[in-house]
Order: structure tokens, then sequence, then C-alpha cells
């Protein structure tokens, strides 16, 4: 008589594993994504993904508490965990919500680094400092994040021995951004990330 494909090892080990990793992706990646919109002030859209996380991550446990004797499913859980994890923040280094502060000091003088920022319409701000080797000149701006790598190869090119630091902007008041029309699915997503308060 032949086994029932449903009682069969291969169903058990192999299938039941296999959808266990699959859910665990989705709901991790998901969960990934969601805590980062939330942190970024996105009000919606991490409540329409937690809804559908939730019920993904109920049919993962839900298969793992159905074969406890099964230890390839816990393996594909935990694999399944790490990977979803990996691919959240893929998914939102595509995205790259949000704003970032770019905070560059330099000795020497940044002129042409200056100009050259604000002829590609990056807002920027000068002012003098003190450094322990003598005067400085600080440099500050705030950028959108997808524009981060560029910014960050001018000034290299302009002063690769500057010091430069980078930080996360929660939200401003104005600003002046280059403007890019948003296209596609990220697109959408990323204008929702953020509003400038106009005064």
């Amino acid at each position: 008589m032949v086994e029932p494909f449903f009682s069969s090892g291969l169903f058990t080990y192999i299938v039941v594993p296999l959808l266990i990793f699959g859910a665990r992706i989705c709901d991790m990646s998901m969960d990934t994504v969601r805590v980062i919109f939330m942190s970024k002030g996105i009000k919606y859209l991490p409540s329409v993904i937690g809804f559908f996380e939730v019920i993904i991550w109920l049919v993962a446990i839900g298969q793992v508490m159905n074969n406890l004797t099964n230890i390839v499913c816990y393996i594909a859980y935990g694999a399944g965990f790490a990977t979803g994890t990996f691919i959240g923040m893929a998914i939102e280094e595509k995205l790259s919500l949000g704003l970032t502060s770019v905070r560059i000091i330099t000795k020497e003088e940044p002129s042409d680094l200056i100009r050259y920022l604000r002829s590609h319409d990056y807002g920027v701000t000068v002012m003098n400092g003190e450094g322990k080797t003598g005067p400085v000149k600080m440099v500050f701006t705030i950028i959108k994040r997808k524009d981060l790598n560029n910014v960050v190869a001018i000034i290299k090119q302009f002063h690769p021995r500057a010091f430069y630091s980078i930080e996360e902007v929660k939200s401003v008041a104005e600003g002046v951004f280059p403007e890019r029309r948003a296209t596609g699915v990220f697109g959408w997503i990323n204008s929702l990330r953020f509003r400038r308060i106009s005064k």
C-alpha cells in the first residue's frame, strides 16, 4: 500500500521545514522593515505590515508546534529568522529612507567643496572652529540618505584627508534638498517617510 504523501518522510522532513523556512523569511523581513518604518515616523504602513506579519508567523510557529520531535523544523525556523533579518536589512538599504546629517572638518579651505555641493542643490552651513592642531573649517549638510554615497564620494574628491561623521536625523523644519521624481514602489514608500514642516 502506498504511504499517503502527508504522512511520508518527504513531507515531514522536506516540505514542512521548507514551509517554516519560507514563512520565517517573510515574517522577519516584514518585521525588520516595519520597525524601520516606525522609526522613520511612517504611521499607517507599519500597521498593515504587522497584520500580515503576525499571520505568517502563526503559520510558522504552528508547524513547529505540530512537529516538536522534528529537529529539521527547528533548524529551518532559526535559518529563516537569520535569512529574513538579512533580507529585511537589504530591503531597507534599497529604500534608503530618512535624512542624514554629514559633518565635515578640514584644515584646508573648503570653498570648492561648498560651491560644488550648493551647485547641486545641497544645503550647506559653514563655521570656523579650533582643533588640536589649529584652526579648522566645519561644514554641515543634511541630505537624503539615498544621496549619502554620492556626497561621501564628493567629500573624498575635494578633501580626501578630511574628517567627516554621519548621523541619522529624526526630523527637520525647512531644508534644501535636490529634487528627484519618486518612481516605482520604492519611490512611493520613500515619499511617505518624511514631511518637512514649513514655518
